[in-house]
């Protein structure tokens, strides 16, 4: 029975297939991008963190020094520089995956709607698709690996910056404060 306010659907079913399929990669997008968002936010206090560590050298290599033990921290500033730099390398490679994965899901998505135009007896392999996706989900998988060493090598950074801060605690603080609070044995 035909209704006038209520359309046949059932002809627009082919369509409305070929966008669903379309859309589904855009949840693969979102998240590809959030990831992006939250390495270069990362690589972001990275260089920060470099900015700061310079500043300090120079305050130590400029004039005479007015803080104790200037080549233990010089020491410690070049490992924190060698430990950024190796950070700063993983991100930037973690971000160009991510853009990759980025593209691989977008070309699916185009790829799909190209295709249900191109051949809608559907005789051009489906794989096509597919392929473009696992692309995308083999370097958002990688990105992630390397986001998992860049986060070691962060928290090694930060316990090695705590055993330093100790360490000069140890040799500058008075002992009653390390003795009346228990810290730094």
């Amino acid at each position: 029975m035909f209704d006038a306010h209520f359309p046949d659907l059932t002809m627009l079913a082919p369509s409305l297939g070929v966008l669903t399929a379309m859309i589904t990669p855009a949840i693969l997008i979102l998240a590809a991008g959030t990831l992006i968002t939250s390495t270069s936010t990362r690589l972001g206090r990275v260089v920060d963190r470099v900015r700061a560590l310079s500043e300090s050298f120079e305050a130590l290599e400029t004039g005479v020094p007015k803080t104790a033990f200037v080549e233990e921290r010089r020491r410690h500033i070049f490992d924190q520089l060698d430990k950024l730099t190796s950070r700063a390398r993983l991100l930037q490679l973690s971000m160009t995956f991510y853009y990759v994965a980025l593209a691989a899901f977008v070309a699916t998505s185009v790829i799909i709607g190209f295709l249900a135009f191109v051949t809608p007896e559907r005789t051009l392999t489906p794989y096509v698709p597919v392929v473009a996706s696992l692309t995308g989900m083999f370097f958002l998988f990688t990105s992630s690996i390397l986001l998992i060493y860049e986060a070691r090598l962060a928290t090694t950074a930060v316990i090695d910056e705590m055993h330093f801060i100790t360490t000069l605690g140890r040799r500058l603080a008075p002992s009653e404060w390390s003795d009346a609070r228990g810290v730094w044995r």
